[in-house]
């Protein structure tokens, strides 16, 4: 491996150039897409509409890997890690979320999956022996008390009705099995597999996994025939899957799960930023606070620690 990777016992990159470009496409591909999923949700089954996002992005990653020259063949023992990394990243996760969508605000969804950045430190050092530095676990703390603040007026004003909670909980396992793909795929980068193998193949496995769940549901395979349905699909296939999800597990490699998992803090902070200027909303000083809370976290955990003389 090079010095540029940080998987599991190797010191993370340095925050340069490219791994600032990779940051702010995560950011803003993810942030917009909240938007993009909640247009999805409707006619259409919540899975069905997961199952045509990655039929499209698959597709689309398959040309990539075929145009890039990079291999296709691997282990039976690989093929099953695909396997797990294409469940946990591109079909249970947003079968959650989309299902999650129906009963709660698209900002609540987006603040629940800010927890990734919380659920990534604590898996990596379960599984990883990770060593959790208190700046990065402070810096945690403080992005998602600032993302609270943000949302707190939808927070609260949600209803924690029944449906609120099952949706919430249901945002809150759609995280867990994101972080728990987030895991898989540091193994797999960690064994040499190119990403957009992995990719290629993980999406694969999802689809398919999402093809099972449709017929066994009988579900109608359909598409809602409107510009909003067609170009939110378009746009979470290409741009928040196939682009962003190279981006973020790039920098999964380069950064470590820690600091590549707290991109998901700001998430938020774009869905806001969109949302004032499609939807009017309206900055109060409380939203002011979070945000400056949120991004000065973000700061805390991104600064690279002074190297000792």
């Amino acid at each position: 491996m090079s010095h540029a990777t940080a998987l599991p016992g190797q010191a993370p990159a340095r925050f340069d150039g490219t791994t600032l470009g990779l940051y702010v496409i995560t950011v803003f591909m993810w942030g917009v897409s909240w938007i993009g999923m909640k247009a999805q949700v409707g006619i259409v089954a919540p899975e069905m509409s997961v199952l045509w996002r990655f039929v499209l992005a698959a597709g689309v990653m398959w040309v990539w890997v075929l145009a890039t020259g990079k291999p296709m063949r691997f282990s039976i023992a690989d093929h099953l890690r695909f396997a797990v990394l294409g469940c946990c990243l591109f079909s249970f996760n947003f079968i959650c979320f989309y299902y999650g969508a129906i009963p709660i605000p698209s900002g609540l969804l987006s603040v629940v999956f800010s927890l990734a950045s919380v659920f990534n430190l604590v898996l990596g050092f379960l599984l990883f022996r990770q060593r959790v530095e208190p700046r990065l676990a402070l810096g945690g703390v403080i992005g998602f008390a600032g993302v609270g603040l943000l949302f707190w007026p939808e927070i609260t004003g949600a209803g924690f009705n029944a449906a609120a909670l099952w949706g919430l909980g249901l945002c809150v396992i759609g995280t867990l099995f994101f972080c728990s793909g987030n895991m898989m795929s540091t193994v797999v980068q960690k064994r040499g597999v190119p990403l957009l193998s992995a990719n290629a193949w993980g999406m694969t496995y999802g689809t398919l996994v999402l093809f099972v769940i449709n017929l066994v549901r009988g579900n109608a395979f359909i598409i809602e025939p409107t510009a909003k349905y067609v170009g939110s699909l378009l746009f979470l296939a290409i741009g928040a899957s196939v682009i962003a999800f190279a981006a973020y597990l790039t920098l999964l490699r380069r950064l470590g799960a820690a600091r590549a998992g707290y991109a998901t803090v700001l998430f938020p902070i774009v869905a806001l930023a969109v949302s004032t200027l499609l939807e009017g909303y309206v900055w109060t000083p409380l939203a002011v606070a979070g945000a400056a809370l949120a991004l000065g976290g973000n700061v805390l955990v991104l600064r690279r620690p002074a190297a000792k003389a």
